[in-house]
């Protein structure tokens, strides 16, 4: 894609028919940032590596993206071996990502809408296997959600030919030269050139209908589950051994068996929301009881056998703790019971709901 023959016929056929695209490209962050959270390593192969990296880095939840060379031989590879494509290396950049903010899969459907997987012998302007699209995919559920992605591509009908993009096991990545990092930025006005006079962005309009701009992270879950030393940390020895060991507090000796405020009940291990007090009613069994919960798909339930009968456990989705039994004796119109430990709860009054996060529940208490 470099090459001088190549990019002055590009520079040329941009000046006499192209416009430059407006507008600055977006600054991205080039340096891992700081984070609590895991960042994990997608690796891709979509053709020249200035447009690959240029592309995933406007992704919200990226936090870096390098370009190299990968799924060759030899140690090390310059940008001239590579391009002569004779070490079996391919252009590629490996993209790390915040998980708690765009997933695996929607790093795919990036991936997708920026290439041309049907092309067996490059990419667009580029040609030669140095070229070729291809995943590398670092863990097992990588290569499963590859295989999926490109099945489901597959029989989209989107595409008339095949998809021949590869899924390969990841080896090693090898950074290319600091002057390809962030070429685009570096160098807007070459890099517009390039990329207008390729023809990659014509045919993804073609293909995509301008969609490949509008990559969104993808919805994730919003509550999560601190490692165990966390939480032994943060719980108090009857929480720790209620949520995480099944254990069962003492009834009418427990904080929020009589508790009568208005505000909503959360998992203490999560935060995710479970109960309102509009539906706690007395059970006359000592533990807090309610009739239904405010956010159904927050709650797992599981066959219980334990003490030589058959209950139904009731578990948070996300924090996984061990909250109580559910019954079918209740009062509610569901003849719904769901009997709880107050150490597996967080009570939060009605008017801390919106500074504690939880605003947009205070319409149950609105129509009272």
């Amino acid at each position: 894609m470099k090459n001088p023959l190549i990019l002055c016929i590009l520079f040329l056929s941009f000046i006499f028919g192209c416009q430059s695209s407006a507008g600055d490209q977006q600054e991205v962050r080039n340096n891992m940032k700081e984070t609590t959270e895991t960042i994990l390593t997608a690796t891709f192969a979509g053709g020249c590596f200035w447009c690959s990296q240029a592309d995933f880095e406007k992704i919200p939840g990226v936090v870096k993206v390098t370009s190299g060379y990968t799924g060759g031989f030899g140690e090390n590879p310059s940008y001239e071996q590579v391009s002569s494509g004779k070490t079996g290396h391919v252009e590629g950049v490996q993209v790390f990502y915040d998980p708690s903010k765009v997933t695996y899969e929607r790093l795919l459907d990036a991936f997708w809408m920026h290439i041309d997987p049907t092309d067996p012998g490059g990419q667009f302007a580029d040609r030669g296997s140095q070229y070729r699209s291809a995943i590398f995919y670092h863990d097992e559920e990588q290569k499963r959600l590859a295989e999926k992605s490109r099945e489901e591509l597959a029989k989209s009908g989107r595409f008339t030919k095949p998809i021949v993009t590869e899924i390969l096991k990841f080896n090693k990545f090898y950074n290319a030269e600091d002057y390809h990092q962030g070429y685009d930025r570096k160098n807007p006005l070459r890099y517009n050139y390039y990329r207008q006079g390729s023809g990659r962005d014509r045919f993804l309009k073609n293909a995509w209908g301008g969609s490949q701009c509008e990559i969104k992270p993808a919805p994730v879950k919003p509550y999560t589950k601190p490692d165990d030393k966390k939480l032994q940390e943060t719980l108090t020895p009857m929480q720790y051994n209620v949520t995480q060991q099944c254990g069962t507090e003492p009834p009418f000796k427990n904080e929020y068996w009589s508790n009568k405020k208005e505000g909503i009940y959360v998992d203490v291990v999560s935060g995710e929301p479970l109960f309102s007090s509009l539906d706690k009613f007395d059970s006359g069994t000592g533990w807090p009881s309610f009739t239904k919960p405010i956010e159904p798909d927050h709650l797992v339930e599981k066959k219980d056998r334990s003490h030589f009968i058959q209950r139904t456990e009731v578990r948070s989705k996300y924090g996984d703790s061990h909250l109580g039994h559910v019954f079918t004796d209740g009062p509610g119109p569901a003849g719904l019971w769901y009997c709880m430990n107050s150490a597996s709860l967080k009570f939060i009054p009605r008017e801390d709901m919106e500074k504690e996060g939880y605003g947009k529940y205070l319409k149950l208490f609105e129509k009272q």
